[in-house]
């Protein structure tokens, strides 16, 4: 069973910056895609940005290119796989809950962190 674990929510205010962390203590996360989603109450869960299992293939949705970079990063030893999500420039729409997800021998995203609130204030 892989488990993600988020971290670095918060509160800022708008045109700040802040970074989210999401640590996937398994070997094999290499082999898959992970990225970044959000959702407001109400709301679908939105696809922010995606990365390749080597991290060589960054995708973004419109609403956040050019402000959001996402990353990844691997343990010397493999046993931790982790990406970023380095959020510049924040907005008052860009408060949300914002959840790390994995692809896991699917052609969707079926593994889940539990998410983490990033609220921005004027």
């Amino acid at each position: 069973q892989v488990y993600l674990e988020q971290s670095g929510g918060g509160r800022v205010q708008a045109g700040d910056s802040l970074r989210l962390t999401c640590v996937a203590f398994q070997r094999t996360m290499s082999r898959y895609s992970m990225g970044w989603f959000r959702q407001v109450p109400g709301g679908d869960r939105e696809l922010l940005a995606t990365i390749s299992g080597d991290g060589s293939r960054p995708y973004y949705a419109d609403s956040v290119k050019g402000r959001f970079t996402i990353s990844r990063d691997i343990s010397r030893d493999a046993t931790e796989n982790t990406i970023f999500l380095q959020m510049d420039s924040l907005k008052l729409e860009d408060t949300a809950v914002y959840y790390c997800g994995a692809q896991i021998n699917s052609v969707t995203y079926n593994v889940w962190g539990q998410g983490v609130k990033v609220t921005v204030s004027p």
